[in-house]
Protein backbone atom coordinates (compact mmCIF):
# COMPACT_ATOMS: atom_id res chain seq x y z
CA UNK A 1 0.00 0.00 0.00
CA UNK A 2 1.38 3.53 -0.79
CA UNK A 3 2.04 6.12 1.31
CA UNK A 4 -0.92 8.21 -0.69
CA UNK A 5 -3.65 5.47 -0.63
CA UNK A 6 -3.02 5.75 3.70
CA UNK A 7 -3.21 9.32 3.48
CA UNK A 8 -6.95 8.77 1.25
CA UNK A 9 -8.13 6.45 4.15
CA UNK A 10 -7.36 8.49 7.23
CA UNK A 11 -8.59 11.28 5.79
CA UNK A 12 -12.21 9.19 5.36
CA UNK A 13 -11.95 8.08 8.43
CA UNK A 14 -11.84 11.53 9.99
CA UNK A 15 -14.36 12.82 8.20
CA UNK A 16 -16.88 9.80 9.16
CA UNK A 17 -15.62 10.81 13.30
CA UNK A 18 -16.09 14.64 12.68
CA UNK A 19 -19.78 13.53 11.52
CA UNK A 20 -20.48 11.62 14.13
CA UNK A 21 -19.55 13.97 16.92
CA UNK A 22 -21.38 16.69 14.93
CA UNK A 23 -24.36 15.15 15.22
CA UNK A 24 -23.77 14.51 19.20
CA UNK A 25 -24.42 18.23 19.63
CA UNK A 26 -26.96 20.04 20.98
CA UNK A 27 -28.40 23.40 20.45
CA UNK A 28 -27.40 25.61 23.28
CA UNK A 29 -31.11 26.57 24.27
CA UNK A 30 -33.91 24.06 23.87
CA UNK A 31 -37.16 25.91 22.41
CA UNK A 32 -40.65 25.65 24.41
CA UNK A 33 -43.60 24.34 22.73
CA UNK A 34 -46.42 26.39 21.60
CA UNK A 35 -49.16 27.21 23.46
CA UNK A 36 -52.59 25.76 22.13
CA UNK A 37 -55.27 28.50 21.06
CA UNK A 38 -59.18 28.92 22.65
CA UNK A 39 -62.25 30.39 21.30
CA UNK A 40 -63.74 32.76 24.17
CA UNK A 41 -66.67 35.12 24.29
CA UNK A 42 -67.40 37.67 26.90
CA UNK A 43 -70.95 37.12 28.63
CA UNK A 44 -73.73 39.70 28.46
CA UNK A 45 -77.22 40.08 29.20
CA UNK A 46 -79.63 39.19 27.06
CA UNK A 47 -83.29 38.10 26.97
CA UNK A 48 -84.26 34.93 27.31
CA UNK A 49 -86.98 34.23 24.73
CA UNK A 50 -88.38 31.15 23.22
CA UNK A 51 -91.25 29.93 20.68
CA UNK A 52 -93.02 26.95 22.07
CA UNK A 53 -95.67 24.53 20.70
CA UNK A 54 -97.67 23.05 23.19
CA UNK A 55 -100.34 20.32 23.02
CA UNK A 56 -103.85 21.91 24.18
CA UNK A 57 -107.53 20.76 24.19
CA UNK A 58 -110.34 22.71 23.41
CA UNK A 59 -113.19 22.94 25.98
CA UNK A 60 -117.14 24.59 25.70
CA UNK A 61 -117.06 27.90 27.52
CA UNK A 62 -120.07 26.59 29.70
CA UNK A 63 -121.40 22.85 29.62
CA UNK A 64 -124.27 21.16 31.51
CA UNK A 65 -125.83 17.33 32.26
CA UNK A 66 -129.66 18.39 32.08
CA UNK A 67 -131.71 16.20 34.43
CA UNK A 68 -135.15 15.64 36.17
CA UNK A 69 -135.81 16.50 39.55
CA UNK A 70 -138.73 14.42 40.00
CA UNK A 71 -139.66 11.15 39.07
CA UNK A 72 -141.80 10.49 36.04
CA UNK A 73 -142.40 10.18 32.91
CA UNK A 74 -140.81 11.96 29.53
CA UNK A 75 -143.96 13.40 28.26
CA UNK A 76 -142.61 14.88 25.00
CA UNK A 77 -139.01 16.35 23.95
CA UNK A 78 -138.73 19.96 21.51
CA UNK A 79 -134.58 19.30 20.59
CA UNK A 80 -132.60 17.16 18.69
CA UNK A 81 -128.86 16.69 18.87
CA UNK A 82 -127.16 19.65 16.89
CA UNK A 83 -130.23 22.24 17.54
CA UNK A 84 -129.14 25.70 18.91
CA UNK A 85 -131.38 26.57 21.97
CA UNK A 86 -131.49 29.96 23.67
CA UNK A 87 -131.76 30.35 27.34
CA UNK A 88 -135.13 29.40 29.21
CA UNK A 89 -136.06 27.62 26.04
CA UNK A 90 -138.24 24.53 27.05
CA UNK A 91 -136.58 21.26 25.76
CA UNK A 92 -138.64 18.73 27.34
CA UNK A 93 -141.18 18.02 29.25
CA UNK A 94 -142.09 15.49 32.02
CA UNK A 95 -144.93 13.85 33.34
CA UNK A 96 -145.84 13.32 36.57
CA UNK A 97 -149.33 13.16 37.88
CA UNK A 98 -148.58 12.93 42.07
CA UNK A 99 -147.24 16.29 41.55
CA UNK A 100 -149.72 17.82 39.96
CA UNK A 101 -152.43 15.84 42.72
CA UNK A 102 -150.27 17.08 45.72
CA UNK A 103 -150.27 20.45 44.14
CA UNK A 104 -153.59 20.81 43.86
CA UNK A 105 -154.27 19.50 47.52
CA UNK A 106 -152.18 22.28 48.38
CA UNK A 107 -153.73 24.74 46.71
CA UNK A 108 -157.27 23.41 48.34
CA UNK A 109 -155.67 23.02 51.75
CA UNK A 110 -154.55 26.95 51.25
CA UNK A 111 -158.23 27.97 50.72
CA UNK A 112 -159.65 26.06 53.71
CA UNK A 113 -156.68 27.01 56.39
CA UNK A 114 -157.20 30.55 55.31
CA UNK A 115 -160.93 30.78 56.25
CA UNK A 116 -160.48 29.23 59.30
CA UNK A 117 -157.63 31.96 59.96
CA UNK A 118 -160.34 34.46 58.90
CA UNK A 119 -163.03 33.20 60.94
CA UNK A 120 -160.95 32.90 64.07
CA UNK A 121 -159.44 36.64 63.53
CA UNK A 122 -162.88 37.57 63.10
CA UNK A 123 -164.21 36.32 66.32
CA UNK A 124 -161.43 37.45 68.05
CA UNK A 125 -161.50 41.13 66.82
CA UNK A 126 -165.48 41.45 67.72
CA UNK A 127 -164.45 39.94 71.27
CA UNK A 128 -161.71 42.68 71.65
CA UNK A 129 -164.04 45.51 70.86
CA UNK A 130 -166.61 44.23 73.41
CA UNK A 131 -163.98 44.40 75.86
CA UNK A 132 -163.55 47.98 75.25
CA UNK A 133 -166.65 49.13 75.38
CA UNK A 134 -168.56 50.81 78.88
CA UNK A 135 -169.80 48.23 80.43
CA UNK A 136 -167.59 46.31 82.31
CA UNK A 137 -167.81 42.17 82.46
CA UNK A 138 -169.02 41.61 79.38
CA UNK A 139 -166.08 39.91 77.90
CA UNK A 140 -163.92 37.99 80.37
CA UNK A 141 -160.33 38.29 79.59
CA UNK A 142 -159.50 34.70 80.10
CA UNK A 143 -162.39 34.17 76.62
CA UNK A 144 -160.53 37.03 74.63
CA UNK A 145 -157.06 35.38 75.42
CA UNK A 146 -157.91 32.18 74.20
CA UNK A 147 -159.56 33.62 71.18
CA UNK A 148 -155.95 35.10 70.62
CA UNK A 149 -154.38 31.93 71.24
CA UNK A 150 -156.72 30.37 68.13
CA UNK A 151 -156.33 33.30 66.10
CA UNK A 152 -152.70 32.60 66.29
CA UNK A 153 -152.64 29.18 65.66
CA UNK A 154 -154.74 29.30 62.59
CA UNK A 155 -152.65 31.93 61.20
CA UNK A 156 -149.50 29.59 62.02
CA UNK A 157 -151.42 26.75 60.49
CA UNK A 158 -152.16 29.09 57.05
CA UNK A 159 -148.57 30.19 56.54
CA UNK A 160 -147.38 26.61 56.93
CA UNK A 161 -150.22 25.16 53.68
CA UNK A 162 -149.06 28.42 51.78
CA UNK A 163 -145.56 27.35 51.89
CA UNK A 164 -146.17 23.88 51.46
CA UNK A 165 -147.96 24.91 48.19
CA UNK A 166 -145.52 27.11 47.45
CA UNK A 167 -142.98 24.29 47.47
CA UNK A 168 -144.89 21.58 45.38
CA UNK A 169 -145.39 24.60 42.59
CA UNK A 170 -141.86 25.17 42.47
CA UNK A 171 -141.73 20.88 41.89
CA UNK A 172 -144.10 21.34 39.29
CA UNK A 173 -141.69 23.63 37.69
CA UNK A 174 -139.07 20.83 37.38
CA UNK A 175 -141.63 19.40 35.16
CA UNK A 176 -140.64 21.64 32.56
CA UNK A 177 -136.92 20.88 31.44
CA UNK A 178 -135.45 24.41 30.49
CA UNK A 179 -131.66 25.67 28.90
CA UNK A 180 -129.42 27.33 31.29
CA UNK A 181 -127.98 29.15 28.80
CA UNK A 182 -127.97 30.27 25.27
CA UNK A 183 -126.03 26.56 23.62
CA UNK A 184 -126.03 24.10 21.34
CA UNK A 185 -127.39 20.47 22.33
CA UNK A 186 -124.62 18.09 22.22
CA UNK A 187 -126.75 14.94 23.25
CA UNK A 188 -130.18 13.86 23.44
CA UNK A 189 -130.66 11.16 25.19
CA UNK A 190 -134.42 10.81 26.21
CA UNK A 191 -137.45 9.77 24.05
CA UNK A 192 -141.04 10.30 25.03
CA UNK A 193 -142.71 7.71 27.33
CA UNK A 194 -139.29 6.65 29.18
CA UNK A 195 -139.13 6.69 33.04
CA UNK A 196 -136.91 9.17 33.64
CA UNK A 197 -135.21 10.50 37.51
CA UNK A 198 -132.71 12.50 38.88
CA UNK A 199 -130.08 10.14 38.16
CA UNK A 200 -131.06 10.14 34.14
CA UNK A 201 -129.42 12.76 32.02
CA UNK A 202 -131.61 13.54 29.68
CA UNK A 203 -129.61 16.46 27.58
CA UNK A 204 -125.87 17.63 27.42
CA UNK A 205 -125.79 21.13 26.26
CA UNK A 206 -122.88 23.47 25.55
CA UNK A 207 -122.49 27.57 25.18
CA UNK A 208 -119.80 26.80 21.65
CA UNK A 209 -119.68 30.50 20.80
CA UNK A 210 -116.67 31.01 22.64
CA UNK A 211 -114.14 28.26 23.62
CA UNK A 212 -111.75 27.63 26.78
CA UNK A 213 -108.19 26.85 25.00
CA UNK A 214 -106.56 25.08 27.79
CA UNK A 215 -102.57 24.19 27.83
CA UNK A 216 -100.32 22.43 30.28
CA UNK A 217 -97.11 24.57 30.12
CA UNK A 218 -93.80 22.99 31.44
CA UNK A 219 -92.77 24.34 34.98
CA UNK A 220 -89.91 25.35 33.43
CA UNK A 221 -92.03 28.14 31.49
CA UNK A 222 -94.10 29.40 34.34
CA UNK A 223 -92.67 32.21 35.36
CA UNK A 224 -92.50 33.63 32.09
CA UNK A 225 -95.32 35.63 29.62
CA UNK A 226 -95.99 35.49 26.28
CA UNK A 227 -94.37 38.28 24.08
CA UNK A 228 -97.78 38.90 23.67
CA UNK A 229 -101.88 38.49 25.21
CA UNK A 230 -103.01 37.04 21.53
CA UNK A 231 -101.67 34.00 20.87
CA UNK A 232 -102.20 31.70 17.80
CA UNK A 233 -103.18 28.01 17.61
CA UNK A 234 -103.80 25.54 14.97
CA UNK A 235 -106.37 22.39 15.27
CA UNK A 236 -105.70 18.85 12.71
CA UNK A 237 -108.85 19.93 11.27
CA UNK A 238 -107.50 22.62 9.26
CA UNK A 239 -103.85 22.05 8.95
CA UNK A 240 -103.48 25.19 6.98
CA UNK A 241 -105.23 27.71 9.28
CA UNK A 242 -104.18 29.66 12.45
CA UNK A 243 -107.10 30.74 15.07
CA UNK A 244 -106.36 33.47 17.99
CA UNK A 245 -106.87 32.86 21.40
CA UNK A 246 -106.73 35.88 24.20
CA UNK A 247 -104.44 34.30 27.72
CA UNK A 248 -107.20 34.69 30.42
CA UNK A 249 -106.20 32.99 33.33
CA UNK A 250 -103.33 30.90 35.00
CA UNK A 251 -104.39 28.17 37.46
CA UNK A 252 -101.37 29.11 40.09
CA UNK A 253 -100.45 26.12 41.14
CA UNK A 254 -98.18 23.05 39.45
CA UNK A 255 -99.84 19.79 39.01
CA UNK A 256 -97.10 17.50 40.71
CA UNK A 257 -98.58 14.39 38.43
CA UNK A 258 -96.75 16.41 35.40
CA UNK A 259 -95.00 19.17 36.73
CA UNK A 260 -96.93 22.20 34.61
CA UNK A 261 -99.39 24.61 35.47
CA UNK A 262 -102.81 24.71 33.64
CA UNK A 263 -103.51 28.01 31.49
CA UNK A 264 -106.05 29.17 30.56
CA UNK A 265 -107.08 31.48 26.69
CA UNK A 266 -110.20 32.25 25.46
CA UNK A 267 -110.84 31.83 21.68
CA UNK A 268 -113.76 33.41 19.20
CA UNK A 269 -115.68 30.93 18.31
CA UNK A 270 -119.08 32.57 16.59
CA UNK A 271 -118.73 30.98 13.79
CA UNK A 272 -119.01 27.62 14.93
CA UNK A 273 -115.84 26.07 13.01
CA UNK A 274 -113.95 24.90 16.02
CA UNK A 275 -114.98 22.07 17.97
CA UNK A 276 -114.88 21.20 21.76
CA UNK A 277 -113.43 18.70 22.41
CA UNK A 278 -110.58 19.20 19.42
CA UNK A 279 -106.67 18.98 19.88
CA UNK A 280 -105.23 21.68 19.56
CA UNK A 281 -101.49 23.35 19.15
CA UNK A 282 -100.47 26.83 20.51
CA UNK A 283 -97.67 28.54 19.80
CA UNK A 284 -95.93 30.57 22.45
CA UNK A 285 -93.68 32.70 22.26
CA UNK A 286 -92.15 33.16 25.84
CA UNK A 287 -89.97 35.79 27.24
CA UNK A 288 -88.39 36.20 30.65
CA UNK A 289 -89.38 39.48 32.75
CA UNK A 290 -85.83 41.09 32.98
CA UNK A 291 -82.47 40.27 31.17
CA UNK A 292 -80.46 36.94 31.54
CA UNK A 293 -77.33 35.04 31.08
CA UNK A 294 -77.58 33.00 27.94
CA UNK A 295 -74.32 30.88 26.35
CA UNK A 296 -74.08 28.48 23.40
CA UNK A 297 -74.61 25.01 24.26
CA UNK A 298 -71.37 23.64 23.97
CA UNK A 299 -70.34 26.59 26.55
CA UNK A 300 -71.57 24.21 29.18
CA UNK A 301 -69.71 20.69 30.50
CA UNK A 302 -71.90 18.18 32.02
CA UNK A 303 -70.44 15.39 34.49
CA UNK A 304 -71.71 12.74 36.17
CA UNK A 305 -71.01 14.99 39.54
CA UNK A 306 -71.33 18.81 38.30
CA UNK A 307 -72.90 20.99 35.83
CA UNK A 308 -69.89 23.83 34.50
CA UNK A 309 -68.86 26.38 32.18
CA UNK A 310 -64.85 27.53 32.03
CA UNK A 311 -64.29 30.94 32.65
CA UNK A 312 -60.99 32.86 32.38
CA UNK A 313 -59.57 35.15 35.04
CA UNK A 314 -56.29 36.37 35.26
CA UNK A 315 -55.28 34.39 32.08
CA UNK A 316 -56.11 30.40 33.98
CA UNK A 317 -58.98 28.96 33.72
CA UNK A 318 -61.34 28.07 36.05
CA UNK A 319 -64.48 25.95 36.39
CA UNK A 320 -67.76 27.47 37.73
CA UNK A 321 -70.87 25.43 38.77
CA UNK A 322 -73.59 26.77 36.89
CA UNK A 323 -77.70 25.66 36.92
CA UNK A 324 -79.14 25.36 33.31
CA UNK A 325 -82.62 27.55 32.94
CA UNK A 326 -84.59 27.91 29.81
CA UNK A 327 -83.66 26.98 26.40
CA UNK A 328 -83.73 29.73 24.13
CA UNK A 329 -83.59 30.58 20.38
CA UNK A 330 -80.21 31.67 21.12
CA UNK A 331 -79.13 29.65 23.72
CA UNK A 332 -79.02 28.19 27.11
CA UNK A 333 -80.24 30.26 29.96
CA UNK A 334 -77.64 29.74 32.57
CA UNK A 335 -77.71 30.71 36.62
CA UNK A 336 -74.59 30.85 38.92
CA UNK A 337 -71.19 33.00 40.36
CA UNK A 338 -71.02 34.60 37.04
CA UNK A 339 -71.39 38.33 35.86
CA UNK A 340 -71.94 39.74 32.50
CA UNK A 341 -68.50 40.65 30.99
CA UNK A 342 -66.69 37.60 32.35
CA UNK A 343 -64.53 35.43 29.51
CA UNK A 344 -65.82 32.00 28.83
CA UNK A 345 -64.90 29.57 26.47
CA UNK A 346 -66.92 28.87 23.76
CA UNK A 347 -66.26 25.16 23.74
CA UNK A 348 -65.99 23.66 27.19
CA UNK A 349 -64.51 20.54 28.24
CA UNK A 350 -63.24 18.40 31.28
CA UNK A 351 -60.46 18.09 29.70
CA UNK A 352 -58.90 21.92 30.31
CA UNK A 353 -58.11 21.41 33.87
CA UNK A 354 -58.62 24.10 36.22
CA UNK A 355 -55.34 26.73 36.45
CA UNK A 356 -54.30 25.85 33.09
CA UNK A 357 -53.02 28.91 30.17
CA UNK A 358 -53.70 28.97 26.74
CA UNK A 359 -53.58 31.50 24.10
CA UNK A 360 -57.17 32.86 24.90
CA UNK A 361 -58.64 34.00 21.57
CA UNK A 362 -61.99 36.01 21.64
CA UNK A 363 -64.67 34.93 18.86
CA UNK A 364 -65.29 37.39 16.40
Amino acid sequence: MTINNMRHIWSIITIILLAACGGEKKPAGQSKPAQDTVLVFLLKTETARKTVELPAELKPFEQADLYSKVQGFVKTVNVEMGDHIRKGQTLAVIEAPEVNSRLAESEAAIQSEKAKWNSSKDHYERLYRASQAKTPGIVAPADLERQRQQMLADSATFLAAAKQAQSYKAVSGYLHITAPFDGIVTARLADPGAMTGPGTVLFTVQNNSTLRLRAAVPEIYVSTMPDIREISFRVDAYPTRQFAAKLMRKSGAIDPATRTELWEFIADNRDQSLKAGAFAYVKLGMSREGLSLIVPPTAIVTTQERKFIIRVKYGKAQWVDVRQGMTTDKGIEIFGDIQPGDTILVKGTDERKPETTAVWKIKS
